[in-house]
């Protein structure tokens, strides 16, 4: 069903700029969660664009540019928000600036608010081997909540088969804790649907995906996946850790 069907909003319609409520951002997560189940990604991406207009960002690891490149199909010059946490590998900070370079996007690089010497100094050195969710929080989490100041929504690359616990990521929810809609709207893809896109519209991809990560996070706390095993078996692998906190 089309953003229009659903009575939000006409058809290419961009919204006024103003703050919604949480009652507000609530509603229409949870109508647009039933109504576009089950929707082409595009058509998810489409009613995210013309419901928030300006208000509305993707958020991007930059494992590979699917989702800044469909959302920008609907929404050209639409806000990128990579989290620069100062510790990513350079193939991950080449895909950002490749993404800024080719797509007709708006690449926003957003860094915590302590360099990684900083908090080595505050909080001691290597605080991700000792105190991995600490680190995240300052580097990722923070950043980010800090980062949806400027919008009621954001669009992430989250994915059903990507492991256990994304198991029933919905394609619009309403993500409570930051009083924000969260739209996932390849959530129902497989890792075939996005190869395809990939090869389809020459999607830059993180060189290190080919080289047996099977997700890309932080250099301290990713590793290589061998064949068969939940591609996010890499991140924090000495920890009982499978999320950075940015999605739970």
């Amino acid at each position: 069903m089309s953003a229009a069907g659903l009575g939000l909003v006409g058809p290419g319609a961009r919204q006024d700029p103003a703050r919604r409520s949480a009652a507000e951002l609530r509603t229409l997560a949870e109508t647009a969660g039933r109504e576009l189940e089950g929707a082409p990604a595009l058509e998810i991406a489409r009613w995210a664009a013309e419901t928030f207009g300006d208000r509305f960002c993707v958020t991007s690891s930059m494992a590979d540019a699917v989702l800044a490149h469909l959302v920008s199909r609907v929404a050209p010059g639409v806000d990128v928000v990579f989290l620069d946490t100062g510790l990513h590998f350079p193939e991950t900070l080449r895909v950002r600036d490749e993404v800024a370079r080719r797509l007709p996007v708006n690449v926003r690089s957003i860094r915590p608010r302590l360099t990684v010497g900083q908090q080595d100094g505050e909080y001691g050195p290597r605080l991700f081997n000792r105190s991995p969710d600490d680190c995240c929080q300052l580097r990722k989490v923070e950043p980010l909540e800090r980062a949806l100041g400027d919008y009621d929504a954001w669009a992430a690359g989250l994915r059903r088969d990507e492991s256990p616990s994304r198991a029933n990521t919905p394609v619009v929810t309403f993500d409570a804790r930051r009083g924000r809609v969260k739209v996932n709207p390849i959530a129902a893809w497989s890792q075939a649907d996005v190869d395809r896109y990939v090869a389809r519209y020459d999607i830059p991809v993180n060189e290190l995906l080919r080289r047996g990560y099977g997700s890309i996070g932080c250099w301290p706390c990713t590793r290589r996946t061998k064949a068969g095993e939940d591609p996010r078996s890499g991140r924090w692998a000495m920890f009982e850790k499978t999320e950075c906190g940015l999605h739970v």
